[in-house]
This record gives C-alpha cells, structure tokens and sequence, in this order.
C-alpha cells in the first residue's frame, strides 16, 4: 500500500506556490507541472487541531469545510485572532490595504506589516495598494471607516473570485484603476485616524505571479474531496489557495484547503473523480507525492 501524505496547505514564498506536508516536507508547485493525487481509500477525513496542537477528540470533518477543523478546534484557533476581533493588543504595526480581485471586487483589510504582501498572495488579490500603517485599532478604525464611508467590505466570497479569473483586463493600468479611485477617495476622508500614517499609493500586480495572463476558463471547481477519489491535472494558474489544474474536462480549480485532513497517495491519470461543481457561467517511502 503506497505511502499516505498529510497536506498542510498552501503557502507562498518568494518563488511562488509550495504545498506544505506535514513533517515539513514541501512540494514548490511550477507552471505545467503535473499534479495528481489520490484520497486514501476506505479512509476519513480527520480535524487538523488547533494552534499546533492535535485535535484532542481525533473528530471526523466534513469534506466541504475548508477550515478541516471540528467546532472545538476552530474555537479554539479563532481565540486571540485579529482576523476575529479578540486580539486588541497587539503591539505590531499594521498595514490597511485595498485589494482588487476582479471588475467591482474591491475589498479593504489589515495586515501586519512584517508579513509583507503575503496576506495579500494568500487572498488571492489580482492588485492591491497599501493605504496606511500604524497600530492594530488605528488599522481597525480605519478598516471600518471604509466599509461604513465608501461601502467597500473587508470580505469577498472565494467563489466570486475564481469566477472572474480568466476574464481580467489585460492592462494592468486597466486592473489598477478601481484600486487607484479608491486610494484617492479613502485618504480624502475627515475621520482619518491620526494615529495611521498614510502611505503611497503603489499598486502591486500579481498576474504574472499568479500565471493569470491569458489563463484558460476554469468549467468548475471541486466541491469536496471524498474516500477513493482522485484528482490530476497540468497546473496552469494558481491564486490564493486555489490551482487552476487543466484535466481531460477542461480547467477545474482545487482550493487546497480541502485536501487538509485526508491522507493523500499518489496517482495517475488526468482527470478528477471527485465532486465538483460546474460555474454558471465561465469567465472570459517516496521523496514526497508530487
């Protein structure tokens, strides 16, 4: 029986996409190469713990949930979290940023500024600029100043993204400009905390980073993995968590986060015999699995 991985997920370095496996063991991710695997059969997808640490419980997740975590753990990891409001203290300096992830997908956040753009690689924003920095409940402020003055929100669905990847415009400058009227709106506004420090306008491009230029449309994307199934694929684009796999049905998008929990060995064959969903409309002892 051939060797069973654990995904850790997704992660970003400077030169691009690499898988995380559990033990450390990293797999960079390069355009055109191939990327197959298969779910352990007979087997169940198990939560991922918390923090570091194991799920106490050892609790079966759901094959749809992205977070693999059961509803103690995710407690548990959301405990201290900026992204969840409960850290106030913090001494870090933050950044406000505004990211554009597609026509009218415009979205502000916060990140620490000693992660760099990483918060932005990990979203999967097609451009973004910084707006300020300063400390985490200025950035909060200014955060909320957005959403309630200009109506920008500080989420957009994964699902919204992806459907629009293959059909960007093909100027940057063109890609730029929501993000650029919105800089010059923002920092425009009275109630700017005193506290942030505006920064710049520079809108960053990750197209090519991403290897969005000229991407064939994805037909779907998989909805769930499941005991047994398998999923193959040429890597043509990757954004956030998702690779764009071009299989025998067309471009099917994977958001990595489902591959945490199950145990993953390796496989054949370019295709995907899992669960996925068709969009609407479409957008203009190994060295290790893969």
């Amino acid at each position: 029986m051939a060797q069973a991985w654990k995904c850790s997920g997704l992660r970003w370095s400077a030169d691009g996409p690499v898988l995380m496996w559990a033990g450390g063991r990293r797999s960079a991710l390069t355009w055109g190469k191939r990327v197959a695997f298969g779910v352990a059969d007979g087997g169940a997808r198990s939560c991922v713990g918390a923090r570091g640490h194991a799920c106490p419980l050892g609790a079966a997740v759901q094959g749809r949930s992205t977070g693999a975590r059961c509803e103690e753990c995710a407690r548990l990891d959301r405990a201290h979290s900026v992204a969840a409001d409960t850290l106030a203290d913090d001494p870090r300096p933050y950044r406000v940023y505004l990211a554009w992830f597609g026509p009218g997908m415009v979205k502000v956040g916060i990140t620490a500024r000693q992660r760099g753009s990483a918060r932005l690689l990990e979203q999967g924003a097609v451009c973004f600029s910084w707006l300020g920095v300063g400390p985490l409940m200025a950035a909060r402020r200014t955060e909320e100043l957005l959403r309630a003055a200009l109506r920008v929100p500080d989420r957009i669905p994964y699902a919204e993204k992806r459907a629009v990847r293959a059909a960007l415009p093909e100027a940057a400058a063109d890609r730029a400009r929501e993000v650029t009227e919105l800089y010059e709106r923002a920092v425009g506004l009275p109630a700017w905390p005193e506290s942030l420090v505006r920064e710049p306008l520079r809108v960053v491009d990750h197209v090519g980073v991403f290897g969005l230029a000229g991407v064939p449309a994805a037909v779907g994307d998989v909805s769930e993995l499941v005991a047994g199934g398998a999923v193959g694929g040429e890597l043509v684009a990757a954004a956030g968590p998702d690779l764009h796999l071009a299989t025998g049905a067309g471009v099917v998008v994977l958001d990595t986060r489902l591959m945490t929990g199950w145990g993953l060995v390796p496989a054949t064959g370019n295709e995907v015999t899992v669960p996925t969903r068709q969009f609407k409309a479409v957008a203009s002892v190994q060295d290790g699995l893969f």
